[in-house]
Order: C-alpha cells, then sequence, then structure tokens
C-alpha cells in the first residue's frame, strides 16, 4: 500500500493472525485488495501486520473461509486519539479552560505608569485615562490603540506639552511632559493706556492714573486715554495706569454660503464583527454576512494577542461596518441669509475678547449668484479699547 502515512487520519490497526496455512490467508486478503503492509511472522503459525480500519469488515468477512483466529492488538491514527480524548475530556476541557484564563490575563491591564507629570497632574491624566477607557482590569481588546490614546489624551489637557504613550505586556506607561507656565510678577514698570484701535468712548473705570478722553470722545488707534503721570510739573510722578476704558468699535465681515450642499452623514445602522486571524487566514467568531447597505464605512482595528509578554502569531480583529448615505442641504434665498448672517456672527464672536459686547449688526451688501449668497456684515462692538503701553525714562 503506498501513503501508508495517511492512515494516521483515517485509522489503522494492528492484527494478530493464528493458524495453519497463512500463506494462502495473507493471499487471500491481497486477492481482495485488502492493503496489508509490515507483515511480520513471529512463530510458525502466527503472523502480525496492519491494516486500515477502514478494510476491517472486509478482513473479517475473508477470514472466515479459514481455519484461523484473528486478534486486534492495537488501533493507532486520529480516531483512536479521538477516542482516547473523549475519555479524557474532563483534562481536555482543563487545558483549554487554563489555557484561555492565561491568555485573557495575559491580554489585560494590569498596570498604569506615568512619568514626568507633578502629582495633580498625574491624578487629572488618571481621570481622563479612565473616562477614555484605559483602566486597570480591562481587556486590552476594547481599549483604543496607543496613538488613539495619545492623540485624544493631548486634546483632553491643555496643561502638557507632550505625552508618549507606550504599551509593554500588560502596562501602559505614559511619558509626559508639562507646560512651564511663567510666574505671573507684578509689573513694577510704569506705563500709559492707550487705544488699541478707533472707537467712541462709552464710559469708563480708570483705577490709577490721569484721565486724558471723556466719554463720546472720539479716539483713534495710539491715542493716549489715562496717562501714568500725575501731579503738577514740580511735584509730578509716574506711575502704572489701570482701568478699563469701554468703547464702541465697528467690524466688517464678508460670508459665503451655497444654496446647495451635498454631505454624508451616518444613518445610525452599524453592524460588527469579531474574528481571529492566524496569518491570512481569519476565523470568524460573531457576526458573520455581509450587511445590505448600499453605500458604508468600514473600520478595523487589529489587537495582536499575547502569551505573557510575547506576542502569538495570532490577533483579534474588530470592524465596525456603518452605513452613510448622501443628503443634499438646499436653502432658498431668505434661510441662506439667515444661516449666512449666524455663521458671521459667530466667526466674528471667535476673534473677540470674552467680555466684548455686540450691540447691532446690519447687512451693508447681498448677493446670490452661482448658487452662493454673499453678504458684506457691519457690526457695532462695545468691548476694553485700553492697552498698556510703558512709559520709557526721560518721556
Amino acid at each position: 500500500m503506498k501513503n501508508h502515512w495517511l492512515t494516521f487520519f483515517t485509522g489503522k490497526i494492528l492484527v494478530k493472525v493464528e493458524g495453519k496455512g497463512l500463506e494462502r490467508v495473507l493471499n487471500a486478503l491481497i486477492r481482495l485488495n485488502i492493503s496489508i503492509w509490515q507483515v511480520k511472522r513471529v512463530g510458525n503459525e502466527t503472523v502480525i501486520f496492519y491494516i486500515s480500519l477502514k478494510d476491517i469488515h472486509h478482513l473479517r468477512r475473508a477470514l472466515r473461509k479459514f481455519d484461523c483466529r484473528v486478534s486486534f492488538i492495537k488501533g493507532q491514527g486520529t480516531p483512536f486519539l479521538w477516542k482516547r480524548t473523549l475519555k479524557n475530556s474532563g483534562f481536555l476541557l482543563g487545558g483549554f479552560a487554563f489555557f484561555a484564563l492565561i491568555i485573557i490575563l495575559s491580554n489585560m491591564i494590569w498596570g498604569i505608569e506615568i512619568k514626568g507629570a507633578s502629582p495633580k497632574t498625574e491624578h487629572q491624566i488618571r481621570k481622563e485615562l479612565d473616562e477614555i477607557g484605559v483602566k486597570i482590569g480591562k481587556s486590552q481588546f476594547f481599549v483604543k490603540d496607543v496613538e488613539s490614546i495619545q492623540r485624544e489624551l493631548s486634546n483632553r489637557m491643555d496643561n502638557i506639552t507632550w505625552v508618549g504613550v507606550e504599551l509593554k505586556g500588560t502596562t501602559y506607561h505614559f511619558q509626559v511632559v508639562e507646560k512651564n507656565a511663567p510666574e505671573e510678577v507684578e509689573k513694577a514698570g510704569n506705563q500709559n493706556l492707550v487705544a488699541k484701535q478707533k472707537a467712541v468712548i462709552v464710559k469708563m473705570f480708570v483705577e490709577q492714573g490721569q484721565t486724558k478722553v471723556a466719554v463720546n470722545d472720539y479716539v483713534k488707534k495710539g491715542d493716549l486715554l489715562v496717562s501714568g503721570v500725575i501731579g503738577k510739573e514740580e511735584q509730578s510722578k509716574v506711575v502704572p495706569a489701570k482701568g478699563v476704558i469701554l468703547g464702541q468699535t465697528w467690524y466688517t465681515t464678508q460670508v459665503e454660503l451655497p444654496l446647495k450642499t451635498d454631505f454624508e452623514v451616518f444613518t445610525g445602522q452599524e453592524k460588527t464583527k469579531h474574528s481571529l486571524s492566524v496569518g491570512s487566514f481569519k476565523i470568524p467568531i460573531w457576526g458573520w454576512g455581509n450587511p445590505e447597505y448600499k453605500d458604508y464605512v468600514k473600520e478595523t482595528s487589529e489587537k495582536k494577542i499575547k502569551l505573557f509578554k510575547w506576542e502569538l502569531p495570532i490577533s483579534y480583529t474588530h470592524t465596525s461596518i456603518k452605513e452613510n448615505e448622501s443628503v443634499t442641504r438646499t436653502y432658498n434665498k431668505k434661510e441662506a441669509i439667515k444661516v449666512a448672517k449666524r455663521l458671521a456672527k459667530e466667526d466674528l464672536k471667535s476673534q473677540l475678547p470674552e467680555d466684548a459686547e455686540i450691540i447691532g449688526e446690519k447687512i451693508l451688501h447681498q448677493q446670490v449668484d452661482n448658487g452662493k449668497v454673499r453678504l458684506n456684515m457691519y457690526y457695532k462692538v462695545i468691548e476694553d479699547i485700553a492697552i498698556e503701553q510703558p512709559i520709557i525714562q526721560g518721556d
């Protein structure tokens, strides 16, 4: 029989035949196309050989014609291994459970180390990490990759310049560089207050210094508002001028808004898939089939499975398939003007100080052309127009 190694998968049996005329028995088996191999004579009336498990019934029928006794010594191959395994299924299940437990524990977060941060910043970082989902005892499979953690942590915290994230085994290591905020020092230099732009004075509160303007005065950029020189010439002295000078200022902005806009939005329909990958071979765990979405966005996250500190050639893959659709937003002229005015106002607010107040607005020019509305807006604003100007000795 050729390729006897294949019988490991189908199974083979070591057979012992005892009796007279063994040569005739062996010839009869060969004539019946019953494959036998490794034939050995162990006595005058005894011979042993291997036979395929699938030919066992043919052997029994063939030996009925002869005066001999047949016995089966042992079985080998996958069927017999499987049978023995089932008899010891408790040990097998225990082994699988132990291996699975080791894999699970090796892919959990058991440590978070933060270096380079002050105690206050470290406490804040741990709080933000907890909200992100990076916490001790959580599986690494359900945590974002280190690049995403680094990016999100940097966006959430304003008091750090840079943060490095590294995953070693079951521990996340964070290297932090804090921002060095300059200490506020009292300004010892003397100064005037001058106008930062043209305005009409509407209200003043001078804490220190000599007022040089009055309410309703029109001032230009650089005009002196409050002088740091007080007293008469013979008894004058120089002080740091302090105060708040509220003035009415003016701004013009331009905004352009298309009447028709095409964009993509998610519908809320989502399908998730979980699988294990061994090389290029994927084993689905959950989420079979393809979604019936016409348009969708697929996001795939792959994480290596580790055993203690070693990475196995197996990875866990999480795939999220989100349905999206094309939406066309259309404005009529009235709606477009309303939205454009709101956008222009929001843009101006982002450029003004927080305490500034917009008290009036007016459309200087509006035009609808080539599917777009264009507005020129005029705004009246109340804001503090005073800025500091050092007094140079000898002025």
